[in-house]
């Protein structure tokens, strides 16, 4: 076969879509849904979820629903639906007028509860949940029927009818299907399908005092809406069952439920309730803190939709679980942003160099290219005068043979500049720290125009001292310095949190970047990627660094 009849390799998701699509299981069609939960922030996992469900619908030319699971009122809130929105439209991705709530069923929902009712095959109990709990048996010894599951077709048609007009308080009943108590699967124990919860929901106020449990909406949700694959992690596996006997006994379109790994991410914690009680308890300043795991957090550190959804396509879809390295995400957003981010002058860390015999009111324009990835991007002018600084650790007193950089009697040229010579330094003498660095610089060796025929083996990065802006630079790092910090059970999570995560610095930077705008992202030349903060005012410039130019965790911590 001639190489370019080769088709991209699919994984077995898409194996099983071009399997139906040949059998024309679902008539030709490919639906699928993302269903988050309105109770909290989308993370990278569910990124790859999202990437997973709308990317096979545009790979087989389907659709692809966004439905929320709004069934929880007590959780959930505006303010997660609004940003989950965002989220998906930041990615990318697009659901059109597709866009729809497990609330916008409830009515259908309430009329499956009574059909299955009336076919005998559900009830009303009034025991706790601790005599359910110990009911139900155990993974090795059957369940134990109680007293209400012989209740009449006719009484648990009033009794539910009674929970829903609001006559009983939370956790006085409930509706249970009525399946198999002796069920090797522990979710086809009679399981819960409505519960009394008398708490204002987000769209549909006090109407409704029952809610339906996610086993039995989901199924249904995805049967009304057409959905043909439903993708669902792995942890849903054992719940295929209970999908598939709902929409059985219902007598009701159904969908194929397909499970998937979710993700597991080195140095990450994935979990909503520990990512809640990170913000709550005030160790992150909210859901989008950037050093948060979350769609929000990654966008304002400056994380590009593109490099998420290549590292989505990058780790694949598999039926194993498997701990995938951070690095390989953090190489994806080093990929993309060395292809789109302009690259620009910024000192962390400043030590003052005095070029002796340049003239003290003299200041120069000089051009420097924007992105050599992008000759589109094209260039911009720098100010260069006397005065300027470079990084401290750019300069040593006592150096090593391979120490490119400044050091006595050693030449190295300033990006877009000159070369320069170390002529003296002069230190504190309290402190023994070099302050401040006299250099020569060489005219004719000016960048493009050089014909001084001087070699420098090291380039330094720098800002006219003059013009520079000084800028709030937030060192952003790892959250966790553990590579599991949820896997120890011995020990909370939050024993593992890096101490380190945020560094906050006072750099300079070049004054082209007084223009710069939330959400824009730079290069700072030889230091890492860098985005403007949504903290940046006119009055004060603040950037988050997105990552390093290379991986150095691994190195830095062994």
């Amino acid at each position: 076969m001639d190489k370019t009849e080769l088709k991209e390799p699919i994984n077995f998701v898409e194996a099983i879509v071009e399997e139906d699509l040949s059998t024309n299981k679902y008539e030709g069609r490919v639906h699928t849904r993302f269903p988050p939960e309105p109770n909290g922030y989308l993370h990278i996992g569910h990124a790859k979820s999202i990437c997973l469900n709308f990317g096979i619908a545009q790979r087989y030319e389907g659709l692809s629903n966004l439905r929320f699971d709004d069934t929880n009122p007590v959780a959930e809130d505006v303010e997660y639906v609004d940003s989950i929105q965002e989220d998906v439209k930041w990615l990318g991705f697009s659901w059109d007028d597709r866009l729809f709530f497990a609330s916008d069923y409830y009515g259908k929902l309430y009329e499956y509860a009574v059909d299955l009712i009336k076919k005998g095959l559900a009830y009303v109990d009034d025991s706790t949940a601790e005599e359910i709990a110990a009911q139900k048996g155990t993974p090795t010894e059957p369940g134990v029927a109680n007293e209400y599951r012989s209740r009449s077709v006719e009484e648990n048609l009033r009794l539910f009818e009674e929970m829903k007009a609001g006559k009983y308080e939370d956790g006085e009943k409930i509706l249970r299907a009525k399946i198999d108590l002796a069920s090797s699967n522990m979710h086809m124990r009679d399981p819960i399908m409505y519960r009394i919860l008398k708490a204002e929901h987000h769209r549909t106020g006090n109407e409704w005092v029952i809610y339906p449990m996610y086993d039995f909406a989901h199924g249904i949700c995805d049967s009304i809406e057409g959905i043909t694959h439903s993708l669902c992690t792995l942890e849903f596996e054992v719940h295929r069952p209970l999908y598939d006997w709902f929409l059985e006994k219902l007598e009701i379109y159904r969908p194929q439920q397909i499970e998937f790994a979710p993700l597991s991410l080195s140095y990450t914690v994935l979990s909503k309730r520990r990512l809640r009680k990170l913000v709550e308890e005030g160790v992150v300043s909210g859901w989008d803190d950037p050093r948060m795991p979350t769609v929000s957090g990654m966008r304002r550190r400056g994380y590009t939709p593109a490099s998420i959804r290549n590292f989505a396509k990058r780790i694949g879809v598999a039926r194993r679980y498997g701990i995938i390295d951070l690095a390989l995400l953090e190489y994806s957003v080093r990929e993309d942003l060395n292809k789109t981010a302009a690259r620009v002058m910024a000192v962390l860390n400043p030590l003052k160099v005095v070029i002796t015999n340049y003239p003290e009111d003299k200041t120069e324009e000089l051009t420097a290219i924007n992105n050599p990835e992008d000759e589109s991007m094209g260039s911009r002018t720098l100010p260069f005068s006397r005065e300027i600084y470079i990084e401290k650790e750019d300069f040593r007193e006592e150096a090593p043979r391979k120490f490119f950089r400044l050091k006595p009697d050693a030449m190295v040229r300033l990006k877009n500049a000159y070369i320069i010579r170390c002529d003296k330094y002069i230190k504190d003498e309290a402190t023994g720290e070099v302050t401040e660095v006299h250099c020569t610089y060489f005219p004719e060796s000016k960048s493009g125009e050089d014909t001084s025929g001087l070699k420098a083996k090291g380039v330094l990065h720098w800002v006219s001292i003059k013009d520079a802006v000084p800028a709030e630079v937030r060192l952003v790092d790892r959250l966790f310095k553990d590579e599991t910090p949820d896997g120890h059970k011995d020990k909370e999570f939050t024993e593992f949190l890096n101490e380190d995560s945020m560094e906050i610095i006072t750099a300079y930077v070049e004054p082209s970047l007084t223009a710069a705008k939330p959400g824009d992202r730079f290069q700072f030349m030889r230091k890492g990627y860098f985005c403007v903060d949504l903290d940046s005012k006119e009055d004060k410039l603040v950037f988050n660094r997105t990552v390093t130019l290379r991986d150095n965790w691994a190195k830095k911590n062994n």
